[in-house]
């Protein structure tokens, strides 16, 4: 009989508390101080958004994750599970009073964003939040999608799974990044699955999974430290071997990438290769040389040096100042993106992602106002803002996600592909990719998009990862 998941329940909230790490303490203030200025002049893309809570007279569960008659704790159940969404209409309600019970800040004192997102902005925003956006068309959206839950390492973990209709589809696993969803990968759902129908050839067809990382969306939040990218590598190779898939690939960008690279690194049995839109290609003489802002380092190409010089004014402006606060203190702000929706959304734009961001004034350009609000809405709806920023802090000492030595690529034996995309914060040259992949099978510039590529460029995105892994198609 087909069991569907409950997304909430009635009745007093009850969180698991976080564990601390063993040691506790054992972040030094120079070691924080590191963290923080590496922070500051890398950008690390990732959208903030917080979650759904009850009013006095109207408490909202935390989502619930397992099936309506399933025992509060179980044993780890490694069965797939069908999903669906259901959001009380309570739910909604209290969103949009909260919405209407902002108290705002006084306005910025400068003409652009350099302070934060602008209050007139976000206020057109808002209003638009409460009196003309509609969740449900992104329920039934997401309903009309083949959705599962499954149990891996104790955690719930959400995902879609949708099945080409040709014969001989490569299966793809696609993660997202903060402050992104599943929702950034909708609109390429049809494209890798039916590629017939959008111009491709039935040959380039892919099956595709797209998951919720564990703190994420629908996906169950961790209730102990540890749930780095190594781990949610692990947890991905798991789900693809338990949907029987022998022979796949990955793609991913922003916490993607990083998850995607590890995934790489750990070569799980049956993965074919990687394609990334945020790799980790800064050489160690770069990035030892942008915490103090230069001088750059000698013998760069004109090319090398560009990107060295975007990124010391990227930091100088301030771009990644909320990868360093997560990074230290997640916690802290969790309690600003799980109260209020307009700090959710205000934390979340701040992201140099959306630098470009037009807030919907032009309907043709994606991602659109609607678009960013299902976002946002999810993460409210979901309270996962707290916990998905949670993957900086369990990051930290790793370091950024663009740096090839943070990241390990050296020990990435497994065919990799890049497409740069000319609108996102980090547009690595060739040069630093090839020498950190050593099996770099495929880069390629094209000429639009940003950091948030499949949301953005869907048909763009498609294509490129049609290319990109149609060498690996006859691999063995």
């Amino acid at each position: 009989m087909h069991r569907e998941h409950c997304l909430f329940a009635h009745g007093p909230r009850v969180h698991a508390p976080w564990q601390r790490r063993a040691g506790g303490s054992a972040r030094s203030p120079r070691r924080m101080l590191g963290l923080a200025l590496m922070a500051l002049v890398i950008g690390i893309f990732t959208l903030v958004s917080p979650r759904a809570r009850g009013t006095s007279d109207l408490q909202i569960d935390r989502v619930v994750l397992a099936a309506a008659d399933a025992p509060a704790a179980a044993v780890e159940d490694r069965t797939l599970r069908p999903f669906s969404v259901h959001v009380p209409q309570a739910a909604l309600d209290d969103l949009r009073q909260r919405i209407g019970a902002t108290r705002w800040p006084d306005r910025e004192t400068v003409g652009d964003r350099s302070q934060g997102v602008q209050v007139a902005r976000l206020q057109e925003l808002l209003r638009y939040w409460v009196a003309g956006y509609d969740w449900r068309k992104a329920e039934a959206t997401l309903n009309a999608l083949p959705q599962f839950i499954t149990t891996i390492d104790g955690v719930d973990i959400h995902f879609i799974h949708v099945r080409s209709r040709h014969p001989n589809a490569l299966p793809m696993i696609l993660t997202h990044g903060w402050p992104g969803s599943v929702f950034e990968f909708l609109n390429v759902i049809g494209p890798l699955t039916d590629p017939t129908a959008f111009g491709g050839r039935a040959e380039d067809a892919f099956d595709v999974v797209i998951p919720s990382i564990p703190g994420y969306g629908f996906s169950g939040k961790p209730t102990g430290a540890g749930w780095d990218p190594e781990r949610v590598a692990r947890a991905w190779g798991e789900l693809m071997k338990r949907l029987a898939y022998t022979r796949y690939v990955a793609q991913g960008g922003d916490w993607g990438a990083s998850i995607s690279g590890a995934m790489a690194r750990q070569a799980p049995a049956g993965l074919l290769g990687i394609h990334l839109n945020l790799p980790a290609t800064l050489p160690p003489e770069v990035a030892a040389a942008l915490p103090t802002g230069g001088p750059a380092p000698a013998g760069l190409s004109d090319k090398e040096r560009a990107q060295f010089d975007l990124l010391v004014a990227s930091a100088r402006m301030g771009n990644s100042s909320y990868f360093a606060i997560m990074t230290a203190r997640p916690q802290t702000i969790g309690y600003g993106v799980t109260d209020s929706p307009a700090f959710l959304a205000a934390w979340t734009l701040v992201h140099p992602g959306f630098a470009q961001w037009n807030y919907g004034a032009d309907r043709a350009s994606a991602p659109t106002r609607d678009q960013v609000l299902d976002n946002l809405t999810l993460y409210w709806l979901t309270e996962t803002a707290t916990s998905a920023g949670r993957l900086y802090w369990e990051n930290g000492a790793r370091g950024s996600v663009i740096v090839a030595a943070a990241q390990k690529t050296a020990e990435i034996a497994l065919p990799v592909a890049i497409t740069v995309f000319p609108e996102d914060v980090y547009r690595p040259p060739e040069t630093w990719a090839r020498r950190a992949y050593r099996n770099l099978v495929y880069f390629h510039e094209v000429d639009k998009g940003g950091h948030f590529a499949a949301w953005e460029q869907p048909q763009l995105f498609a294509s490129e990862l049609r290319e990109a892994f149609r060498p690996l198609r006859s691999a063995p």
